[in-house]
């Protein structure tokens, strides 16, 4: 398909939760999509569920390699063209109190939350300076912009943490490319990530002070605005009830 005047999005982690829905309503918008899993299963599974669209490329990988990024980008180019928005989606989220995190959970979340951010990061600034036009946006943690004593969880904050502070320094770099960085923080969404039986709910709902849990379509929104902006770059913007507003 020629993209000449049609927008391509590439999604990491866009086989479910967050990531499926950021690729469901960038397909309804009639965007290309090109969507990242670890597993071609995964994908196929998701794209079925979209009614297998012909403009959604699945382009399956460790999103932890520096390989597994530039077959995304050069996929994507050779697909449809360009690539005009990287969605850093895919993530894991370990809370743990701090004796207990282990080495393999060091390195989990550092190959999959930071090294999935950098590599294909670097492969749209690389490419959308070149075209002196794009949108990068990382889904973060609104838990790394205040950390809350009901949740240890001191990994998350030090890899979404500095991922937030990557963002600003992308976004100046990259501003007279006019390519625009920004991240959207979420704070507690109903994903299968959280079990949803009653006990686990009512503790999830006491995270935000209203009370709530918020769902995925209120972060689709906030990616949209973000990647709709002209005028928007280097802000971390915070999914999250307010839970980031202060103590309550």
């Amino acid at each position: 398909m020629n993209t000449n005047s049609t927008k391509t999005v590439i999604v990491t982690g866009a086989s479910s939760g967050i990531g499926f829905a950021i690729a469901q309503a960038y397909l309804e918008r009639g965007y290309n999509v090109v969507g990242n899993a670890r597993t071609l299963d995964r994908l196929e599974a998701a794209a079925a569920k979209l009614g297998n669209p012909a403009n959604f490329l699945l382009v399956p990988g460790d999103i932890s390699r520096a390989s597994t990024a530039v077959e995304l980008f050069t996929r994507a180019i050779a697909t449809f063209g360009k690539v005009d928005i990287l969605i850093n989606n895919a993530g894991i989220f370990i809370p743990k109190a701090v004796a207990d995190y282990t080495e393999a959970d060091l390195d989990s979340i550092v190959n999959t939350n930071l090294k999935g951010f950098f590599f294909p990061s670097q492969q749209a600034a690389k490419h959308m300076s070149a075209n002196k036009s794009g949108h990068i946006v990382t889904i973060t943690a609104a838990v790394a912009m205040q950390p809350n004593v009901k949740v240890s969880a001191l990994l998350p904050v030090l890899i979404k943490g500095g991922l937030n502070s990557a963002t600003r320094g992308l976004a100046i770099e990259l501003a007279a490319s006019n390519v625009k960085v920004n991240a959207v923080a979420p704070g507690i969404i109903d994903t299968p990530m959280h079990g949803q039986d009653e006990a686990t709910q009512s503790f999830l709902k006491q995270l935000a002070p209203n009370g709530a849990i918020g769902e995925t379509q209120d972060v689709v929104n906030a990616v949209l605005y973000l990647t709709d902006s002209t005028f928007t770059s280097g802000t971390v913007m915070a999914i999250d009830g307010g839970a980031t507003a202060g103590t309550w």
